[in-house]
């Protein structure tokens, strides 16, 4: 069993999938293997709404798996994400996870490519 602020898991598994459980937590974090700016977060992941990236982001920094750096020294107003050195430590499983979607996209015939514009 594992605490985490009072909240309990009963597995390795269950707490894994606190950090990158949910619909779009992996789909970002795959994205930040590589610094972003916001907006190139944004862009990437354009099929996330606004307010939920914001919200994930937040959980995310507040986990510890991301860093928000906000650069004001002069204007445009410019916000960096990374991932910290514990969120570095998803790369493999990140990596898995998305060839897991590709072999599956490739074998599984209920599943279709669609383009987005």
């Amino acid at each position: 069993m594992y605490n985490i602020d009072d909240k309990q898991y009963p597995c390795n598994t269950s707490l894994t999938m606190k950090y990158i459980g949910g619909k779009w937590k992996a789909t970002i974090l795959i994205h930040l293997i590589e610094k972003k700016r916001y907006s190139e977060l944004r862009k990437a992941c354009y099929v996330i709404t606004e307010r939920t990236l914001s919200l994930q982001l937040k959980e995310m920094e507040a986990d510890g798996l991301i860093t928000r750096t906000v650069y004001t020294s002069k204007p445009p107003l410019k916000v960096e994400y990374e991932l910290t050195d514990f969120g570095k430590t998803l790369i493999p499983l990140l990596h898995s996870i998305a060839e897991w979607g590709n072999e599956a996209a490739k074998t599984n015939k209920r599943i279709t490519m669609v383009e987005y514009e």
